[in-house]
C-alpha cells in the first residue's frame, strides 16, 4: 500500500477541526480515526466518548469493545440495536488493527442507522484505503489519519500545545524536552500535564530550571548545551558534558547526543552554503524567516546565534565533521565499536570534530 501523502500538521489542523465540531454536537454516525500516531486518535474517542450521551445514558447505551475478543459480526449486530431512552447508541471499537476479517464491518458501514455511532480506533497502522469498509467509512462519515511527526515538527507542535494553555516556552527549555522525549507526543503531553501542576502561580514562561526540577533533566548537561560547546568550540565544557553523560548513559543516549550533532552541523553547512551563493552567484541571502522556514526552526533567536555560529566553522571542515557524524552513528548502534563504551565514544568523536 503506497505511503500516505498526509503530512503530521494535516493531521494536526484536523484534529482540531474535529474536536470543534464534537464540542458542537455535530456527530458523524461513523468515525474512522486510524493511524501510526495514537495520541490524536485517544483524544478525539475519549471526547466523543464524553461528549454523545451523558453519564446516565453511557450506562444503558455505550458499549465499547475490543479488537482482539471481539468479531466482525458481534460488532454489527451491536450497531443495529436500538438506543434505550436516549437519542444515540454509541459503538467503540479499540484496537481495531487486531480484529479478525475487519471488512465484514462493511455489512454494516454501507447503510449505518442514524441513530447508532460508530467510533473505529485503528492505531499503528491505517486501514487500507482501497478496501470497502475504507470507502464506506469515508462516504458516510469521518476518516481522520493520524500521522506520526518529524523530529522537526516536534518543536512548532509543543509550542502551540503550551500556547494554547496560555503559556509559552523558552527556546532551551523546548530543545531540551525533544531531545529526551523524541517524538513520542503522548510522553510529552503526560510530561507537561504533571509540569503544568507543578508550575509556580502566575507563570507564564516554561524555562530550563523548571524543566530540570520536573522532569529531571539537567539544565546544565544536556544535548542542547552540548551543541551550543561545539558550535563555539568550547572544548572543555564540551568535554565536561560528555563526562557527564558517561557517567548517565541511560538518561542520555549517544544515538540522540549524535542526532543533534548531526542538525547542528548540518545547519551550519546549509548558512555556509547560502553564502557562498551570495558572494559568488550574487543570489540574495535569505532573511530570518525565510531561514526559519529553510532550517525548520521553530524562533528567531536559534536563527540568530546559528548565523554566528556558521562563521567559525568553513564548510571543509563541516562536510568532514558530517561524515564522521555518520561513521559514529553506526557505531552507536553496534558497528565497529572497538569494544568502546558509549561515553568513550562520544569523547573520541568531539576530539575528532574539534581537529578538524
Amino acid at each position: 500500500m503506497a505511503k500516505s501523502a498526509l503530512k503530521f500538521k494535516d493531521s494536526v489542523a484536523h484534529a482540531m477541526q474535529l474536536k470543534e465540531q464534537i464540542a458542537k454536537r455535530q456527530f458523524a454516525p461513523i468515525y474512522l480515526l486510524m493511524g501510526e500516531e495514537s495520541y490524536f486518535i485517544d483524544i478525539l474517542c475519549d471526547q466523543l466518548s464524553q461528549t454523545i450521551l451523558s453519564p446516565a445514558e453511557q450506562a444503558f447505551n455505550q458499549i465499547t469493545v475490543y479488537g482482539k475478543d471481539a468479531d466482525a459480526g458481534q460488532i454489527v449486530n451491536l450497531c443495529r440495536q436500538m438506543p434505550m431512552m436516549g437519542t444515540y447508541e454509541v459503538i467503540i471499537l479499540k484496537e481495531a488493527q487486531h480484529l479478525r476479517q475487519i471488512d465484514k464491518l462493511s455489512h454494516y458501514t454501507s447503510k449505518p442507522q442514524p441513530t447508532t455511532i460508530l467510533i473505529i480506533c485503528h492505531k499503528e497502522k491505517s486501514l487500507d484505503k482501497r478496501s470497502a469498509l475504507y470507502k464506506q467509512c469515508q462516504k458516510e462519515g469521518v476518516v481522520f489519519e493520524s500521522v506520526r511527526p518529524r523530529d522537526y515538527e516536534i518543536g512548532a507542535w509543543l509550542s502551540q500545545f503550551i500556547a494554547q494553555r496560555g503559556l509559552r516556552i523558552a527556546p532551551k527549555a523546548l530543545q531540551m524536552l525533544t531531545d529526551h522525549l523524541g517524538c513520542d507526543i503522548s510522553k510529552i503531553s503526560n510530561e507537561l500535564d504533571k509540569l503544568m501542576v507543578s508550575l509556580p502561580a502566575g507563570t507564564i514562561e516554561i524555562t530550563d530550571a523548571h524543566i530540570e526540577q520536573n522532569v529531571g533533566i539537567s539544565k546544565d548537561y544536556n544535548n542542547f548545551e552540548l551543541c551550543n560547546a561545539v558550535a563555539v568550540q568550547d572544548i572543555k565544557r564540551a568535554m565536561n558534558i560528555a563526562d557527564h553523560f558517561a557517567h548517565n548513559p541511560k538518561d542520555n543516549p549517544l544515538l540522540v547526543t549524535i542526532m543533534s550533532l548531526y542538525g547542528l552541523f548540518r545547519d551550519l553547512f546549509i548558512i555556509n552554503y547560502l553564502r557562498w551563493q551570495e558572494r559568488q552567484r550574487k543570489a540574495t541571502f535569505p532573511n530570518d524567516m525565510e531561514l526559519m522556514r529553510i532550517l525548520k526552526k521553530s524562533n528567531i533567536y536559534a536563527i540568530g546565534e546559528l548565523k554566528q555560529q556558521a562563521m567559525r566553522w568553513d564548510n571543509r571542515r563541516v562536510f568532514n565533521i558530517l561524515g564522521l557524524l555518520r561513521q559514529y552513528d553506526g557505531k552507536s548502534k553496534g558497528i565497529d565499536t572497538g569494544g568502546m563504551n558509549d561515553g568513550e565514544l562520544l569523547r573520541e568523536l568531539l576530539l575528532k570534530i574539534f581537529m578538524q
